[in-house]
C-alpha cells in the first residue's frame, strides 16, 4: 500500500468529512464502534494521560497553546486535531512531528482487518484509533486532543483526560447540534467526565448555565475564564500581542503574570488565557510546567491560517473563519490590526454555514468581493455564493478556483487597500498554498 492509498482507503469509509451527516444520533456516531477498534489494539488511549478540547471557535488555537507550553516543559506531546490544513499528516503529531508517510500506510496496513470488522465506522473513528494507537507507541507523556464534532458522541470522547476544556460556543452545525446555545452546549458538555476539572473560557449566559449544570452533575470542578481568570490586552504589532494573565481565584502559586504571543487578533487572549488556566490545572495535579516554559510556549506556538499575514507588501491576510461568529470576531480584528483598510475579500465557504451571515458581517469592510469554492466536496458553488452576495446587495466577481481568485484580486488591490483569504480552512488553506506557488516558493506538502 502507497501513502496515497492509505488515504485513500480511509477515505473510502464513511466520511461525514466529505459529506453532510444527516442524524447526529448514538446510531449514527456510535462511540461502540471506535471503542471495539480501540479494545482490539489494547486501549492504548489509555497509555498517558490526556488534555480534551472542545468548542465553536477557538479550540484549534487553544489546543495548541497547550501543547505548545506542555513541549517546552520537556513533556513529550501527542497532538490530535482536525481538520488538517495541508496534509493528513498534520492531524497526529508527536513532539511537534508529523507522522511520516511509512508510518500511517503502516497503521492503516496494521488497522485494516480491524477495521472492516465495523462496516459502518467512519473516517474520523479510524483515524482517532490509529492516532490514539501511535500515541502509545511513541510513548506520549500527554495527548492533547481536539474534538472533531460536537463532543458528546464524537470518536474523542472515548477518553478520560486529566482536565476537559470548553472554548467560545456559538451557532455552528445547527442542524446537528441545535439550534440555540443550550443545546450545543449540552452536546459540548459531553466531554466533561466524573470528578475530572473542566475549564470553560467566557461563555453566553445561556451556555455557561449548562456547563455549570452538567459540572455539578458530575462533580467536576469548574474553572471558568472571566470569573476566575481574567486577562489585560498589552501592545501589539504585525509580529503580535503581549497581554497580562491574573488568576482571580484560586489558592498557591499560579501562572499568573505577563506573556506574548505571536497570534494575532484580541481573541486569540481568550484562547491563550484559558489555555494557561488548563495548564494550571494541571500544575496542580502534579505536573511539571514552571512558568518560563508556558512562556516560552506561548511565545513560539505556531497556528496557520489564523489572521495569518502572508505578505506585508501588499498585505494578504488568511484566515479559517467560517461561521458568522468567526466572521465577526476576525472583522473586528482586522479593524484594530489595520484600521481604515478597506479589503478585497476571496470567499468562499461550505454548503452548510450560514453564509449570509458570514457575508453580512464582511461585506462593510469590503471594497471588491471574489467569490470561488476550495476543493473540498461540501464547498458552495461560487454562482450560489454570487447570488447570496447580490441578495444583499452587492456585486461579486465569480473564480472558478482559489488561485484564479488570488490572481484576480491582486489585480483589483487599490494602493492601501488588503487581500483578505477567507470563509472556510479549505480556502484559507488553498489561498497559502497559491500564495507560495505565485512567489516560487515550495509551500506547504499537499495530500492533493
Amino acid at each position: 500500500m502507497t501513502y496515497r492509498q492509505a488515504i485513500e482507503y480511509l477515505h473510502s469509509l464513511t466520511d461525514y468529512e466529505k459529506r453532510r451527516i444527516e442524524r447526529y444520533t448514538p446510531e449514527t456516531l456510535d462511540l461502540g464502534r471506535v471503542t471495539r477498534l480501540l479494545a482490539a489494539l489494547g486501549d492504548p488511549h489509555r497509555a498517558y494521560p490526556s488534555v480534551h478540547v472542545a468548542g465553536t471557535k477557538g479550540k484549534g488555537s487553544t489546543s495548541a497553546i497547550i501543547e505548545s507550553a506542555l513541549r517546552a516543559a520537556n513533556i513529550r506531546t501527542g497532538f490530535y486535531t482536525s481538520p488538517h490544513l495541508h496534509t493528513f499528516r498534520e492531524r497526529i503529531r508527536v513532539a511537534g512531528e508529523l507522522i511520516t508517510r511509512d508510518e500511517v500506510v503502516s497503521l492503516v496496513d496494521e488497522l485494516r482487518p480491524l477495521i472492516e470488522r465495523e462496516p459502518e465506522i467512519t473516517t474520523f473513528e479510524a483515524i482517532t484509533a490509529m492516532a490514539f494507537a501511535y500515541f502509545a507507541r511513541q510513548q506520549v507523556e500527554m495527548l492533547v486532543a481536539e474534538v472533531g464534532l460536537g463532543g458528546r458522541l464524537d470518536a474523542t470522547n472515548v477518553l478520560l483526560p486529566e482536565v476537559a476544556v470548553i472554548t467560545s460556543l456559538s451557532l455552528d452545525h445547527t442542524y446537528l447540534l441545535g439550534d440555540t446555545l443550550a443545546q450545543i452546549a449540552r452536546e459540548k458538555a459531553g466531554i466533561i467526565k466524573p470528578d475530572t476539572p473542566v475549564v470553560s473560557a467566557p461563555q453566553q449566559p445561556e451556555a455557561i448555565q449548562v456547563i455549570e449544570e452538567v459540572s455539578r452533575q458530575q462533580h467536576a470542578p469548574l474553572v471558568e475564564v472571566g470569573r476566575d481568570w481574567t486577562w489585560e490586552a498589552g501592545p501589539f504589532d504585525l509580529q503580535g500581542q503581549s497581554f497580562i494573565v491574573r488568576r482571580v481565584r484560586g489558592d498557591g502559586d499560579s501562572l499568573s503574570g505577563p506573556y506574548w504571543l505571536p497570534l494575532l487578533g484580541r481573541h486569540q487572549l481568550e484562547n491563550a488565557t484559558t489555555a494557561v488556566a488548563a495548564l494550571q490545572v494541571l500544575r496542580e495535579r502534579g505536573f511539571n510546567l514552571p512558568r518560563p516554559a508556558v512562556e516560552e510556549g506561548l511565545r513560539n506556538v505556531v497556528w496557520p491560517a489564523r489572521m495569518e499575514v502572508l505578505s506585508r507588501a501588499p498585505l494578504v491576510v488568511a484566515d479559517c473563519a467560517h461561521n458568522t461568529y468567526s466572521a465577526q470576531v476576525l472583522r473586528a480584528a482586522l479593524e484594530e490590526w489595520f484600521p481604515s483598510t478597506r479589503w478585497v475579500v476571496i470567499f468562499g465557504a461550505s454548503g452548510d454555514k450560514d453564509i449570509p451571515g458570514m457575508l453580512r458581517t464582511l461585506l462593510p469592510i469590503t471594497e471588491y468581493l471574489i467569490v470561488t469554492r476550495s476543493e473540498h466536496p461540501r464547498a458552495a458553488s461560487p454562482v450560489e455564493l454570487a447570488d447570496i452576495a447580490a441578495s444583499l446587495g452587492r456585486g461579486a466577481e465569480v473564480a472558478v478556483s482559489v488561485a484564479r481568485a488570488l490572481q484576480r484580486g491582486l489585480a483589483d488591490m487599490e494602493p492601501g487597500s488588503g487581500l483578505l483569504i477567507t470563509g472556510s480552512v479549505f480556502v484559507a488553506a488553498e489561498g497559502r498554498e497559491a500564495w507560495a506557488r505565485r512567489n516560487g516558493e515550495p509551500g506547504p506538502e499537499n495530500d492533493q
